[in-house]
């Protein structure tokens, strides 16, 4: 089986620390991409590159894991995909109006 279809660790919403969500959140890149997926909705990780121009693949790894990690975002394999989508239920639930303010 490929690495593409394996299940990432996600936070559970009552393990959401504000702290990590902040700092995942304080990066511009990783800030536009959760804006993005705040009005779009999922997307595939191949759709998740900076609009303001395309990053190493290692470095939006790197983005995604850090709000993966943080819970800001579930990234799940959808066939031969990744399926990247914002946990905003779960951060609206554990952190009030957060994300209302920063997005």
């Amino acid at each position: 089986m490929s690495g593409s279809t394996r299940e990432f660790a996600h936070p559970e919403p009552a393990h959401l620390e504000l702290t990590a969500v902040l700092f995942a959140l304080s990066d511009p890149a990783r800030l536009e991409l959760v804006r993005r997926l705040a009005d779009r909705g999922p997307l595939e990780v191949a759709e998740c590159q900076p609009e303001s121009g395309p990053v190493p693949k290692s470095t939006l790894s790197h983005h995604l894991k850090t709000l993966r990690e943080a819970g800001v975002v579930r990234n799940v394999p959808q066939g031969r995909q990744r399926l990247v989508s914002l946990r905003r239920d779960d951060l609206d639930t554990r952190f009030p109006g957060l994300l209302d303010a920063v997005l």
